[in-house]
């Protein structure tokens, strides 16, 4: 008998649906640390005005992300379900990056309006699509920890060569905007083109629709808000997201300010993200064995104690902070791994007991949570170390002040970080569990189950 789903894929399969990460991550760093300020200062666009386009850049996104979600999860093709949406969502991303990376001499706010529309439209129909499919190419409960840590891995490494680019570029002519864009575009456009057509062209291809229900917002709210297991996902990775926000928020005014290190601003991100390329099969490695939600604990435990140690640091103890910047890149997105693959099990458990196909509305919620807790994380740090005294605009803070900048830059993710694992504890789905529900789903008679190519 054919089944709804395909047997869980080969390694292989993963690397080729996660090459497109490399040049979706390996622009996502340049365009929020680097652009806005290299348009105000190289192209005379007002800060103002580049702060507002990206703020409706991003809510489109946001708007945009459980929307696309539910289309996915209806789409009947002959090039499969989730295909269509990364192929038409990967070619708006690399147009709005040409746009972006190689702007004309006299860049216009039409250009730049046009730009971050294809760009943040782009992501959102080629972003959820993509985590959907590679969670239903995973069929296996250990074989979707295979697969996210497979897409962190590129993600670290494409995160690796930006950062690279960006210390290079600052080596060969300190303040050059221009080459700052030319060598991220070249990298995100190299890498586009290659990357879209091997993740397009991998052969496996996600479930067909469940059924053929009406899209009520209604019955979607109802899918997500009344399901325990998916809540406790989204509670607990937008906590990930809010501690690794607070760091990556304050890291320059920690290493600038309070270590008196300012040339260590971009080596210390480079430093960390290097040793995190080890992270992904480490980590993959311990969830096998483990299992997601112990893997899940153990990691959020250990990056709490991590940023906890941070209280230690003094500017005469840098082999402290190089030592704590190794342990952060050893552990770097270790809860990220087992988050991503839990929400394609809730899923499974969802579809067996409604035959709804919810996939995509999971991972766009999953992706809102991301969002929110990036922008909790910017919210809560920078008014509250400025509440503290701190000024980055003054010469010479006082000692309480730069004390407060550590104590916020140590505990506040230490304190997300022990949150999302006492939230994520309570996650009642195992691998036996899940083994059933696979089961289930792969003997079901239901003509709505077998394929729709």
């Amino acid at each position: 008998m054919t089944t709804g789903y395909p047997v869980s894929s080969s390694s292989g399969s993963y690397h080729r649906l996660a090459a497109i990460y490399v040049p979706v991550t390996a622009a996502a760093q340049p365009v929020a640390a680097w652009l806005p300020a290299i348009l105000a200062r190289d192209y005379g666009v007002p800060l103002t005005l580049v702060g507002t386009l990206y703020l409706a850049g991003q809510l489109l996104n946001c708007a945009l992300d459980p929307i696309v979600g539910a289309l996915s999860d209806r789409t009947q093709s002959r090039f499969g379900r989730r295909r269509p949406w990364v192929a038409g969502g990967g070619s708006l991303f690399v147009v709005g990056s040409a746009m972006l990376f190689f702007p004309p001499a006299d860049l216009g706010v039409g250009w730049l309006v046009a730009a971050l529309a294809a760009y943040y439209i782009g992501l959102a129909l080629l972003s959820t699509p993509l985590l959907a499919w590679s969670g239903e190419i995973a069929t296996g409960y250990h074989d979707r920890t295979r697969a996210a840590s497979t897409f962190t891995l590129w993600q670290s490494i494409a995160l690796v060569g930006a950062l690279a680019l960006a210390a290079l570029a600052q080596h060969l002519r300190p303040g050059d905007g221009q080459l700052q864009l030319t060598l991220f575009g070249s990298l995100v456009l190299a890498a586009a083109i290659p990357a879209l057509w091997l993740t397009l062209s991998n052969r496996d291809d996600s479930a067909p629709a469940a059924l053929a229900l009406p899209l009520s917002p209604l019955a979607a709210a109802r899918a997500v808000l009344g399901n325990p297991l998916l809540l406790r996902v989204l509670a607990s990775d937008a906590a990930v997201r809010a501690g690794q926000g607070i760091r990556t928020t304050l890291l320059l005014f920690y290493v600038t300010f309070y270590l008196g290190r300012p040339e260590w601003g971009a080596g210390l991100f480079l430093f960390q993200y290097a040793f995190g390329m080890l992270a992904a099969p480490i980590w993959q490695r311990i969830g096998v064995s483990l299992g997601k939600r112990r893997a899940a604990i153990l990691a959020e435990v250990l990056q709490a104690l991590i940023n906890l140690a941070l209280v230690l640091t003094t500017p005469d103890r840098f082999w402290l902070v190089l030592a704590l910047a190794f342990a952060q890149g050893i552990t770097q997105g270790s809860g990220n791994i087992m988050l991503r693959s839990m929400v394609a099990d809730v899923a499974d458990k969802h579809r067996a007991e409604t035959g709804e196909e919810r996939a995509g509305l999971y991972y766009s919620v999953f992706a809102l949570a991301d969002k929110i807790g990036g922008a909790l994380a910017a919210g809560i740090a920078l008014p509250l170390i400025a509440w503290l005294g701190f000024d980055p605009k003054s010469a010479a803070n006082s000692p309480e002040a730069l004390n407060g900048l550590l104590l916020v830059f140590a505990t506040g993710p230490a304190l997300a970080h022990a949150i999302s694992a006492a939230v994520i504890s309570g996650f009642a789905l195992d691998a036996e569990q899940h083994n059933a529900i696979r089961r289930q789903l792969d003997t079901a008679a239901d003509p709505a189950l077998q394929p729709a190519e």
